[in-house]
């Protein structure tokens, strides 16, 4: 590497650094000072959340900077789909194992008569 590209990229984690404090502090102080609504804070923090994300892709894991067989951003990408799907599909799993492990009508009319003693 050559002494430019070593500047370069110092520089580049430098300004990612800096925007990553700044992003923090922000949502810090939005947090703290409680001055907007509850769904106003929520959006805003969310938003910078996502600015930080960014930033953390960008800056430090170098994605989208790579030459013309985008490997590492295809790769991103696919691991992004699996999370999704295993988050949305354990969400869904659950949901239906609490509804079927719900008693039936007729046993809930046992347990009620059983418990009052009728």
């Amino acid at each position: 590497m050559s002494k430019l590209e070593l500047t370069r990229s110092r520089n580049a984690y430098i300004i990612g650094f800096v925007l990553s404090i700044l992003l923090t502090l922000t949502s810090f102080y939005l947090v703290q000072h409680d001055k907007f609504s509850h769904s106003l804070l929520i959006g805003s923090v969310a938003a910078l959340a996502l600015a930080q994300f960014g930033v953390q892709m960008f800056f430090f894991l170098h994605l989208g900077q790579e030459p013309k067989p985008r490997l590492k951003l295809a790769t991103f990408w696919f691991m992004l789909l699996v999370v999704v799907i295993v988050v949305v599909g354990s969400l869904w799993i659950m949901n239906n194992l609490n509804y079927n492990m719900m008693a039936s009508p007729e046993q809930m009319n046992e347990y009620m008569h059983s418990q009052d003693g009728l």
